[in-house]
């Protein structure tokens, strides 16, 4: 029987569902195209925009990437709420309300005259519409898989990366034929046609809600924590540290690198490939890395992801040519998409997969300050140097600090979670 048929549908207490196509992956299909809407549109095509906002409304590096600082700021508070309506209202009502504002938020953005109005459209609009998307998307597949949950997971977090390759360039092609403000009316048509039919294919799987995990899925966990007792181990705030610093690091470039590419002279639409590449790269490193995990554990994972990382970043410090540019983009990229099967693999190694949901959202609470800090201090160095090389200099000090604190992070299984 093919492996897209009815093995995946034992959930607790769930009955077997007749021959044909598993509904499970048309959850996976769904999700992925909402990835690539929501993610690519308003996470990484904020830099295409960038220079023509700063143009447009008068503002500094630091200013204009405030708007986008703010953005990530909002989005942990719509992370942990979403995770927690996730279970009290089911996918479906969470996903079309997501869809909702992403939508409103696009649309109302192309109509600001005033920059105050961007912190109203984009950051808090934008943060209620994707801000929960990731975390709730992955803990919804994550119910409808047993054994294959990590093929399921790996598959649906590529649509973030499938979103960086595609919508930056069709952003900057817009632009370059419409203006911003068109471009963010046609983006808000274009989210409103893809992402509420997917969110209209959402619902929970047949039985619990919650599916039994993979045989060993639990291996180095001595029990399932709750989010209070993770949150009494050190690993749980060591872990919010690292992608904290990751972050930081990561959306300082994705903000910056389109003005940088810009700033040395090379065309709007060949910078904006860059993120093109660091999208494709962030693919080849979910899929490898993801694969990685299951023979080295999550820990080391994040390791080599952290010296990739900083590598990339002394690198692009030196880069002054296209060539140079892209090569930095696509092993940026590759440390960028590592991260997120590297986190989930640790978060289950050190808390169990029961409340997953709630801990994982918690614990990305870093992951969106770190984003939030790290876009406007890199504006903030360039106003004050007026160059990009100290900024990116930060950035790799941020990579240096993940590293120490993934070293001092406990293995999974050599502390007592019940203490």
């Amino acid at each position: 029987m093919p492996s897209w048929h009815r093995k995946d549908t034992h959930t607790l207490d769930s009955k077997p569902e007749k021959e044909g196509l598993y509904y499970g992956w048309v959850i996976v299909g769904a999700l992925v195209l909402m990835g690539i809407v929501g993610h690519g549109i308003v996470r990484f095509s904020f830099g295409v925009f960038f220079k023509y906002l700063q143009e447009d409304f008068g503002w500094d590096r630091a200013s204009t990437s405030g708007v986008f600082s703010a953005y990530m700021v909002l989005c942990p508070v719509f992370t942990i709420l979403g995770g927690w309506a996730l279970d009290r209202y089911g996918p479906r009502k969470i996903f079309t309300a997501a869809s909702f504002f992403t939508c409103l938020g696009l649309l109302l953005t192309s109509q600001v005259t005033a920059p105050w109005h961007l912190f109203l459209t984009y950051s808090l609009l934008l943060a209620m519409g994707t801000g929960c998307l990731y975390v709730v998307s992955m803990t919804t597949v994550s119910k409808w898989f047993i054994e294959r949950r990590g093929l399921a997971s790996g598959i649906v977090s590529c649509g973030a990366g499938i979103g960086m390759m595609v919508m930056p360039p069709i952003a900057a092609l817009l632009i370059s034929g419409y203006g911003w403000h068109t471009s963010c009316s046609i983006m808000a048509l274009m989210a409103f046609v893809i992402m509420i039919p997917c969110a209209s294919l959402m619902k929970n799987p047949p039985g619990a809600a919650v599916a039994l995990p993979d045989a060993g899925a639990l291996g180095n966990v001595a029990r399932e924590l709750s989010l209070t007792q993770a949150a009494r181990l050190r690993n749980f705030w060591l872990q919010m540290s690292v992608l904290f610093t990751f972050s930081a690091c990561m959306f300082s470039v994705n903000t910056h690198i389109v003005p940088h590419a810009l700033d040395l002279g090379v065309g709007s639409v060949e910078a904006a490939l860059l993120l093109s590449c660091i999208g494709g790269g962030s693919i080849l490193g979910r899929v490898a890395v993801g694969r990685l995990c299951d023979s080295i554990g999550g820990k080391k994972a994040f390791l080599i992801c952290a010296l990739l990382l900083m590598v990339a970043m002394l690198w692009l410090m030196k880069s002054s040519s296209l060539w140079m540019l892209y090569t930095f983009a696509v092993v940026f990229g590759f440390a960028f998409g590592g991260t997120a099967p590297a986190n989930v693999v640790l978060i289950g190694e050190n808390f169990g997969v029961v409340h997953m949901g709630l801990i994982m959202a918690v614990i990305n609470a870093g992951w969106e300050t770190g984003g939030a800090l790290g876009p406007i201090l890199t504006g903030y160095i360039f106003d004050i140097r007026g160059s990009y090389v100290s900024a990116f200099g930060a950035g790799a000090l941020f990579a240096l600090l993940a590293t120490i604190l993934i070293l001092l992070l406990k293995t999974p299984g050599s502390y007592n979670p019940s203490k």
